[in-house]
């Protein structure tokens, strides 16, 4: 049997091309902020992560000039052996005071981030108890660990308890795993209730901060610090590819465990360091985060008004208070006829089907940044009736 068998009957994608209804892949030939360029039209953005709008801020792009201009593009080798800059530690010590933890450790993506940490930290015997809406790159990690993982209900502090219930505590540990704030639907870990479980059974507690990071907390530093838990939360993740306008990640917690990731994590030992210009953006960001409170804030006037109009009107936004706001249809082709004709009026957004969301789930996913205007809210929230009324989902 020819292992690209199943490679040549693959037909789904050529199917959805051919019905017009393919959203993904579109190229983009513009920077990344509120309006983008497709082809030859101009699009507002509500597709993308670059929540505080920092992609196109002046200061993070000369950060990331200046540091493509001392040290090049590239480390070319891994940070264990000849790509370990002084920018690198620079950046790990900064986002460490930053989330409030001891220290920190930078990866190349976000991705390898949770896959080098989960699998680092969960040897064999040990268990992954994870929330059954956590990101791909969570369940990777799990598969890329020698343990075992174990599924709970999403958000359900009670079946969080029935699943550490089931760990085999004489031979092994449990690190439970949760998004922060979770990314197709926006909804935020019910940390408070998870905690007290949690320490109960003595597992630790990892917290994906990728979609908080700049967004929750007093001063965006994440969802523990938005609920006054940092000092229990035991691992807080971030990405560098959303608020941060960079591309990357980094591990945060005590320095022995960081130190113990940082000597056993294969992703991380094995993959080349983050590349100059990234750092440098990152390090601008941290700038622009601590230094400019008024992008967060601007951001969540933002959201705050959209959530309130959206529901006004009389969409789903299902458990939402973050500027990941779902307009839940449950239907699939639903969503991908309202995505076309939401990308007719000029307005980028992203058509999710499972298995991204569960059964019955499909939605509209729309994210907010700073840099929106109040006249892109306005054209938006307009398109969203009048279109929700042509199709039947809000009334006439």
């Amino acid at each position: 049997m020819d292992i690209f068998g199943k490679c040549f009957e693959y037909s789904e994608a050529d199917e959805a091309r051919a019905s017009g209804y393919y959203p993904y892949f579109r190229v983009i030939t513009s920077e990344s902020d509120s309006k983008v360029r497709v082809g030859d039209r101009d699009l507002i953005m509500l597709g993308s992560n670059n929540y505080l709008g920092l992609t196109t801020h002046p200061h993070v792009r000369a950060r990331a000039r200046e540091a493509l201009d001392k040290y090049g593009t590239s480390c070319t080798g891994s940070r264990l052996l000849n790509g370990n800059l002084d920018i690198h530690e620079e950046l790990e010590r900064r986002l460490a005071k930053f989330v409030g933890k001891e220290a920190a450790l930078v990866f190349s993506t976000g991705f390898g981030t949770n896959i080098g940490t989960i699998s680092a930290i969960v040897t064999r015997h040990d268990y992954a108890v994870i929330d059954k809406d956590d990101h791909a790159s969570i369940y990777d990690g799990c598969k890329l660990s020698w343990g075992k993982a174990v599924r709970f209900e999403h958000n359900d502090p009670e079946s969080l308890r029935e699943a550490l219930g089931r760990v085999d505590w004489e031979h092994g540990g449990a690190l439970v795993v949760v998004d922060g704030v979770f990314s197709m639907e926006g909804d935020v870990a019910p940390l408070p209730e998870m905690l007290p479980i949690i320490r109960e059974f003595g597992a630790r507690l990892m917290v994906d901060d990728a979609h908080a990071s700049g967004v929750l907390g007093p001063n965006g530093e994440g969802t523990a610090a938005h609920f006054g838990l940092t000092d229990e939360v035991d691992l807080i993740m971030g990405t560098f590819s959303k608020s941060f306008a960079s591309l990357g990640g980094f591990i945060a917690g005590d320095a022995k465990v960081i130190d113990y990731i940082k000597h056993n994590s294969r992703p991380f030992i094995f993959s080349a360091a983050m590349a100059p210009p990234s750092v440098g953006a990152c390090l601008g960001a941290l700038d622009v985060m601590e230094s400019e409170p008024e992008h967060r804030e601007r951001l969540w006037r933002i959201v705050n008004r959209m959530h309130a109009e959206y529901r006004r009107l009389g969409f789903d936004t299902g458990n939402s208070t973050t500027p990941v706001i779902p307009i839940v249809l449950g239907d699939e082709m639903l969503v991908f006829e309202f995505w076309r004709r939401l990308l007719d009026a000029g307005i980028f957004v992203n058509p999710v089907r499972p298995p991204a969301v569960p059964q019955g789930r499909a939605l509209l996913r729309t994210s907010y940044m700073a840099t929106h205007t109040d006249e892109q809210m306005d054209y938006v929230l307009e398109t969203f009736e009048r279109i929700g009324r042509e199709l039947g989902v809000i009334g006439g």
